[in-house]
């Protein structure tokens, strides 16, 4: 799994990369040669910038999912306010499997983190026994998904 990044953490990105990300955005399974095609390298020269990429953590290449499809019949965005060091309880809540998404925010919350899980009666678990036992919480709020109306990777890599 590629480590996680702060944002600034330095990677310059050219433009050959840069039309790389965007090939692949609008298709991961596009093969190198149609890349380097696109790109103007060989396949090979893809290949091993996808490689470089991925390790240096800019950007994965993953499936992804309608939850409803597979089960999940519940998403929200928690709101998290901490008393004391950020980076802990962060660090505890994206190794929860449900939470998908874990943002340090500026603002009236210091953490927003997405859940995805199978219904309510889940849900309420999640943030009653898993979130807001973590001793540093000192509340949250939750935001309940009723329709995603948009969801999309393909913003490039401007």
């Amino acid at each position: 799994m590629p480590r996680q990044r702060a944002a600034g953490d330095g990677v310059q990105l050219d433009a050959v990369s840069k039309a790389i990300i965007e090939q692949l955005q609008e298709d991961g399974r596009r093969p190198y040669a149609a890349i380097g095609k696109a790109v103007g390298l060989s396949e090979a020269a893809v290949r091993q910038r996808v490689q470089r990429l991925q390790e240096q953590g800019v950007m994965q290449i993953v499936a992804v999912t309608d939850p409803l499809t597979v089960g999940f019949h519940r998403q929200a965005m928690v709101g998290i306010r901490v008393e004391g060091d950020i980076e802990p309880v962060a660090d505890e809540l994206a190794a929860i499997d449900e939470v998908d998404y874990v943002v340090v925010t500026a603002g009236s919350f210091d953490l927003l983190v997405e859940v995805v899980v199978e219904d309510d009666e889940h849900l309420l678990d999640l943030i009653n026994q898993r979130i807001r036992s973590l001793p540093a919480v000192r509340s949250t709020e939750s935001f309940v998904y009723l329709k995603l109306r948009k969801q999309t990777y393909t913003w490039g890599a401007r």
